[in-house]
């Protein structure tokens, strides 16, 4: 393995000037820099990452808790989608990834906090469990550097999807193509599907509609099956809705199967919504109508907000970022003709 002395005899310098030419000192003349570093890359140099944390005391290395209740992992269209975004956003700027879960080591179970610890890493984003847990909860009291995403914590940088406004662009959108009679599956109990549902509600109030108990239900996030039975429940109503929101747009397939199952046809004789905007949502017939969340920019700045903690911690701001996503119109919504 090539090391910095095996350069410095090559360029006939000291170990302290390769170390100085490599890490870009200002002291360093850029003509001997540029040799040192050539020289470096024909040796086919790289340097050693336990060297450079001592140094550092750094080791470029950010850590992902991420889990969900169905255990989808990174097939989670939504979340793979904004976790594939830091990843590209932390390794533009030098640092790697590492997934920290609670381990087995030394024939004792680590927490997260412990599984960061014991991984030396220099700050984590969590995203997509259950925030209130005493082992989340340790990690985020920690010292540790830590961002979350889409759950908010005081003391703490949050990048969160603008869940009320997005729930307000669909409810808008919906009352403009004469619909009254709204109903909403919603997911599972989190601080963003109270932000959908109040936000659902308050829509509706501005829009001068009162809908039923009936027509709010309780389903799961990414839950096609438990969706479908929602739906099914909502067909048998008497005084059915005419357009219905499900909790994303996943578990949208299993409204439109239901929709299927009972002989009828999306949207003429019902509309659906989704949410999230995930490609398989315009890949549906007809095109789903739903938000898409921003997720390249919320990872993005979940990845930069985390690196400014790390690397410049008096001048970073406990802040919440707020994303907007975008109206997808689809085709999954129906104009009515007269209002019902």
């Amino acid at each position: 393995m090539v090391s910095m002395k095996d350069i410095a005899a090559r360029c006939g310098v000291s170990v302290a000037t390769v170390s100085k030419a490599l890490n870009g000192y200002s002291d360093i003349g850029q003509k001997k820099r540029d040799e040192i570093c050539e020289v470096a890359k024909k040796l086919g140099y790289f340097p050693n990452s336990s060297a450079r944390a001592l140094k550092t005391n750094r080791t470029y290395d950010l850590g992902i808790l991420f889990s969900d209740n169905l255990h989808s992992g990174l097939t989670h269209d939504y979340f793979a989608a904004i976790l594939d975004s830091f990843k590209v956003t932390a390794e533009e700027k030098g640092y790697d990834i590492t997934f920290t879960s609670m381990n087995m080591v030394a024939n004792r179970r680590m927490s997260y906090y412990e599984h960061c610890r014991y991984r030396g890493l220099d700050g984590v984003v969590i995203a997509n469990i259950d925030f209130t847990t005493p082992e989340v909860l340790e990690l985020v009291r920690s010292s540790l550097p830590v961002v979350t995403i889409d759950y908010i914590f005081d003391g703490r940088i949050a990048v969160v999807s603008d869940n009320v406004k997005g729930m307000r662009d669909l409810v808008d959108y919906v009352c403009s193509m004469g619909h009254k009679k709204i109903a909403y599956i919603h997911g599972d109990d989190n601080s963003v599907t109270r932000d959908r549902v109040s936000s659902f509600h308050r829509a509706l109030y501005q829009h001068g509609i009162s809908i039923p108990d009936s027509y709010i239900l309780k389903s799961r996030y990414r839950d096609g099956e438990t969706t479908m039975h929602r739906m099914e429940e909502l067909l048998a109503l008497e005084n059915r809705p005419t357009c219905v929101f499900t909790p994303d747009d996943f578990s949208a397939v299993g409204a439109y199967h239901a929709v299927q199952e009972a002989g009828l046809r999306v949207p003429d004789d019902i509309s659906i919504v989704g949410y999230d905007g995930i490609p398989m949502s315009q890949a549906l017939f007809p095109k789903l109508t739903t938000l898409r969340q921003n997720t390249k920019q919320i990872g993005k700045d979940a990845a930069e907000e985390l690196i400014a903690l790390i690397e410049t911690p008096k001048t970073t701001l406990i802040e919440k970022r707020l994303i907007e996503g975008e109206l997808l119109e689809g085709g999954s919504v129906l104009r009515l003709q007269t209002q019902p």
